[in-house]
């Protein structure tokens, strides 16, 4: 009865597969959590022994929308860290050298086929992108309908059966093992380096800390009198702004060049330990309810200046002018959609939101000369958005044969390099392009959980056979592609580029493409400075892998 259900409303089995799989994906055991894409396979896995099946065309549709926004997110960060992140960009290659090999060890010594070869590697390396790339080159090899098929279906059960296994290794190898093998107490190093780029204290994700780090307080003038507000401002850095003076009872204008007085009344803003430590120089505090109502303006801005890429908030704040940087402070950073702590030793990238903080009109002069700023808008511009999906189908057409190896990019990976190039665009050209964050955000969820669902259903009745097949050796060949690289990077990150181990155990987990492990390490050290490397790597990597499936199924079909 419910075989027939789903065999004739296929529509059903879908958001069957949506609300199980999402709600399975949501449990957490300790620091795994196997999320909303996995369990939406798993259920459709098991759905589609009733023989449901969603038309080809929905599955292509949504594929295309996810790939192409994956991309358009993802292009100004890629663009931004190719070249001067090589650092941590070499991670990302040692991880696409690393696992291609081991495919090609694997096609070797267990006879994988194409499709198995790419499931294993979209399940290892937990991108589930993999599965729509290679699925598209397999289509293109020009073998018959049942075979295609099968194949097809290999790919989604080798990651699902490698993906559990992959997952766990890299959070366990991340956030336990790895320290071990640094020799660090990780909760320690990550709390040295939070002070070494300029941070107080250590506050893990979710939390805040008691103090902000950007306040405004009003005192008396006491020593500082006879100096002027600009000479004042600079004895600290510039981390604070004298936003009021009153005088004699009355407001008197805040120019720099204002000699302070002896009983004036200043409010200060700025960074928290520049106020605390300009406190001696000044008389006693009082409540400034004298000054009445002041607004403190917020705005998000993209970076764009290439001279001001890799520096850290520090030097930007010493490369400005006093009137280009006077009243404006960033009071957050985020790259990728993820938080980085916005301390004077952050490292800022092209691309970066920057939300500044400060008075209306200085926010404004700052956000300009340092990029644009970001308009919130609920508008998406469909223009730009279908014409980056159309030149992206177009791109999928190209393809050759490399060393006797057939290539072929399919919809998935032009609109993936489209996308690139349409997000980079529209980083540089913000008045065009509309795509909200949350907006994308959706097409990146539904497009990749409807296309899981999609392939699940018809991967079913073949899932079973390909377990009996391989048994054990699936999953042991998914956790050694992430051992493998993780131990690579983790040997040449430690010994020759030096990197900090918070920020290492974070790219190894970037060049992963792993938000569970991210989150076990963010919980591990207590802070966020591992997130730093994360988001550099995984911006590469979650361009690169994708673009292995077609390399993959090419090799594996000539190897095999």
């Amino acid at each position: 009865m419910i075989g027939e259900l789903l065999t004739s409303q296929p529509e059903i089995a879908l958001f069957a597969s949506l609300a199980i799989g999402y709600f399975i994906g949501s449990f957490r055991i300790g620091p795994i959590q196997l999320g909303g894409v996995c369990g939406t396979l798993i259920v459709a896995l098991l759905l589609g022994q009733t023989g449901a099946r969603i038309a080809p065309d929905l599955k292509n549709i949504a594929f295309a929308l996810f790939i192409f926004a994956l991309g358009f997110t993802g292009g100004p960060q890629f663009f931004a860290n190719i070249g001067r992140g090589w650092r941590y960009g070499l991670l990302s290659v040692v991880e696409i050298v690393s696992v291609l090999a081991l495919i090609m060890i694997a096609v070797t010594v267990m006879r994988l086929d194409a499709g198995t070869a790419a499931g294993l590697l979209a399940g290892a390396a937990t991108e589930s992108a993999v599965i729509g790339t290679a699925s598209e080159a397999i289509a293109k090899l020009g073998f018959g309908d049942a075979e295609t098929v099968r194949l097809q279906a290999n790919i989604v059960t080798a990651y699902s059966v490698s993906y559990l296994f992959g997952l766990i290794t890299i959070v366990l190898f991340t956030s336990q093992f790895a320290p071990l093998l640094l020799r660090v107490n990780l909760r320690e190093e990550a709390e040295r380096v939070w002070r070494k780029l300029g941070g107080e204290g250590s506050f893990g994700e979710g939390q805040r800390a008691a103090a902000p780090a950007l306040v405004g307080r009003a005192f008396f003038v006491g020593a500082a009198a006879g100096a002027t507000i600009q000479a004042f401002e600079q004895q600290y850095g510039f981390n604070l702004t004298v936003e009021r003076v009153r005088r004699n009872g009355a407001n008197v204008p805040a120019e720099p060049q204002l000699t302070l007085a002896p009983n004036d009344v200043v409010l200060l803003a700025g960074r928290r330990e520049a106020i605390v430590a300009a406190a001696s120089s000044l008389g006693d505090e009082v409540s400034g309810a004298d000054f009445g109502l002041v607004i403190a303006e917020k705005v998000d801005a993209v970076l764009t200046r290439r001279d001001l890429h890799g520096r850290t908030i520090a030097q930007v704040r010493e490369q400005a002018t006093p009137e280009n940087g006077r009243g404006v402070y960033i009071a957050a950073v985020t790259r990728l959609e993820t938080t980085v702590p916005a301390l004077p030793g952050t490292e800022l990238n092209r691309g970066d939101v920057l939300t500044l903080v400060g008075a209306k009109a200085d926010v404004e002069r700052g956000a300009k000369r340092l990029g644009y700023i970001l308009v919130a808008t609920q508008k998406t511009d469909f223009v730009y958005l279908a014409l980056g999906v159309l030149v992206g189908m177009a791109i999928g057409h190209l393809g050759g044969r490399v060393g006797g190896v057939s290539v072929a990019l399919g919809t998935g990976g032009g609109c993936l390099l489209s996308g690139l190039m349409f997000g980079w665009i529209r980083s540089r050209y913000p008045l065009i392009g509309s795509l909200p964050s949350a907006a994308a955000q959706i097409l990146k969820d539904f497009g990749l959980a409807t296309f899981i669902a999609a392939v699940g259903l018809s991967a079913g009745p073949d899932a079973i056979k390909l377990v009996r097949e391989y048994g054990l050796a699936l999953p042991v060949a998914g956790i050694l592609m992430v051992l493998v690289p993780g131990l690579l990077s983790l040997w040449i990150g430690r010994m020759f580029l030096k990197l900090e181990a918070p920020m290492l155990l974070g790219a190894i987990a970037g060049q992963q493409c792993s938000t569970p492990a991210i989150s076990a390490l963010v919980g591990v050290t207590g802070n966020s400075t591992p997130v730093i490397g994360y988001t550099i790597t995984y911006a590469l990597s979650n361009i690169l892998l994708p673009l292995m499936g077609p390399v993959v199924v090419g090799l594996a079909g000539k190897f095999h």
